[in-house]
């Protein structure tokens, strides 16, 4: 992984060497309503015959190179008649747009794979356009999918959020295929996606479409419910240097943890070289404290279900709190009470009759729990996510374009599947290669991932129980201390108590 870094920073310097390298025509101009005389956002300009062209900022203001004039410009965009200038010179233009009296001429690719309208799509297709994700307050593009129709979005944690569609809700669904500039981002080592983790910067975003219903036949397996795509922007269109600062404040009603900010830098330059050649890099930095699970209510297990019970650690020495870890008492390795006390008994024959006069009034099924430690004890929810992304592309001819990109993330976050997971120090890359034309394309990738310290909550703190004390000596210690309070007296559950404060001797505490 270090080295794919040194060599995208290799790739990076060399790209700022050649930037200026190609000499071509500048064309600029404002678009505007020709009925308000407003500036319109978000029209894409391209130049006819080709897919070279730029759109429009938040002021109708566009700039793009053409390698001679003349040229005849193409603007279109949701809402307008699509309208062509020619124009022979570099000077600015004035362009008036007109409005359109009907809608749905989005183009969208999930259906069919291939470029078509919305309304000519045979299936229903949600699509977030660029104006949309840059206008929604939403602290990251990745949460506008959960305000679409028929969508369910589980959030683990601030940055691992999975939508699903027609039910089947669930952390890390395997039901719903999340597809980023054709590269299925699922985790290799999870076996599901991990959202925005990796993929694209918010800024290098130029659409979402969601897919609901089954899509298995188009893009595998893991479409049974639905499909994502998320489609980044062209270099030859959307050009220059964009930086985004979002803040928040986290936590606002300190209640698991007090008030702290949140922050996303974001950083995206575009370049096109020449009429053939343009790139793109991008960065993007969350940074935040998550919030932590503090459910320490008393959960009674049964197999793979279970429920919520009455007790706490001071009332139940079979307490499993569900947000409380190390605790578990369905291990089968852990014997019962009884058979404790009977083991002992038949060791210790001065304590036999004492020991066979208490063992009717215990349950057969009675299990004492180690002494578990809560999640703010075992999991750092200091939130960091980091992602590099870059790509080349070399129109071959008119038509048919070379790209090469790479998209890496790492950071730290929390799922919650059977278990509850810390992912920490998770790095994951994607590496493409494609050939596309108009109406078909060749595309090969491939995932890397290293898992890092990532880790299941349950198993380690388990296992971090044994290390710092065995079950076997801190059991034998439990009993021995329980029938020394009982005999001095002490009430069942003081000699609970009294009897886990013993053997919890020497326990670690964060």
């Amino acid at each position: 992984m270090r080295k794919n870094y040194r060599l995208f920073a290799l790739l990076v310097v060399n790209l700022f060497a050649i930037a200026g390298l190609a000499q071509s025509v500048t064309i600029s101009g404002t678009v505007r309503n020709s009925l308000t005389k407003d500036p319109v956002p978000s029209v894409s300009v391209v130049i006819k015959g080709s897919s070279s062209g730029t759109f429009t900022n938040e002021n109708g203001f566009f700039r793009l190179t053409a390698e001679k004039t003349p040229v005849v410009l193409v603007f279109t965009s949701v809402g307008y008649e699509t309208q062509e200038v020619t124009t022979a010179s570099a000077t600015d233009l004035a362009v008036d747009f007109v409005p359109a009296s009907s809608l749905g001429q989005e183009v969208v690719v999930s259906a069919t794979r291939l470029p078509e309208r919305i309304l000519e799509s045979p299936v229903s297709i949600e699509r977030v356009g660029i104006a949309t994700i840059r206008n929604s307050p939403a602290a990251n593009y990745y949460d506008i999918v959960g305000t679409l129709k028929g969508v369910d979005v589980v959030a683990s944690s601030l940055t691992f959020k999975t939508p699903t569609t027609r039910g089947f809700g669930g952390s890390g669904s395997t039901r719903v295929n999340q597809i980023v500039d054709g590269m299925d981002n699922q985790a290799p080592g999870l076996n599901f996606s991990v959202g925005s983790v990796i993929g694209l910067t918010e800024l290098d975003v130029e659409s979402m479409e969601l897919l609901p219903g089954a899509s298995s036949a188009l893009y595998g397996p893991g479409g049974m419910n639905g499909t994502v795509l998320i489609n980044s922007k062209s270099p030859f269109k959307y050009q220059g240097l964009s930086f985004q600062v979002k803040t928040g404040i986290m936590h606002t009603d300190s209640r698991e943890r007090s008030t702290s900010p949140y922050y996303n830098w974001s950083l995206r330059w575009g370049q096109k070289v020449s009429v053939r050649f343009a790139f793109k890099i991008g960065g993007e930095l969350i940074q935040a404290q998550d919030w932590l699970a503090d459910d320490y209510r008393n959960y009674q297990r049964k197999g793979t279900t279970g429920a919520v019970a009455a007790g706490t650690r001071e009332t139940d020495p079979m307490y499993d709190g569900v947000n409380v870890y190390g605790d578990e008492t369905t291990n089968a390795a852990i014997p019962t009470f009884r058979s404790i006390l009977g083991t002992l008994g038949g060791a210790a024959p001065f304590l036999r009759d004492y020991v066979n006069s208490l063992v009717p009034s215990i349950s057969e099924t009675m299990k004492i729990s180690r002494t578990g430690y809560t999640e703010a004890q075992v999991t750092n929810p200091n939130t960091i996510n980091f992602k590099l992304s870059g790509a080349l592309h070399y129109k071959l001819t008119k038509n048919i374009e070379a790209i090469l990109a790479g998209h890496m993330g790492s950071g730290n976050t929390v799922y919650t599947g059977s278990d509850r997971y810390s992912l920490r120090e998770l790095k994951m890359a994607q590496y493409k290669l494609e050939l596309r034309a108009d109406k078909w394309y060749v595309r090969g990738y491939t995932t890397q991932e290293n898992a890092g310290q990532s880790h299941n909550l349950t198993v380690t703190t388990q296992l971090f129980n044994e290390a710092w004390k065995p079950s076997s000596t801190w059991y034998q210690e439990y009993t021995l201390a329980y029938l020394n309070a009982k005999m001095g007296g002490s009430a069942e559950m003081d000699a609970h108590n009294i009897a886990r404060s013993r053997a919890d001797q020497g326990r670690p505490v964060p």
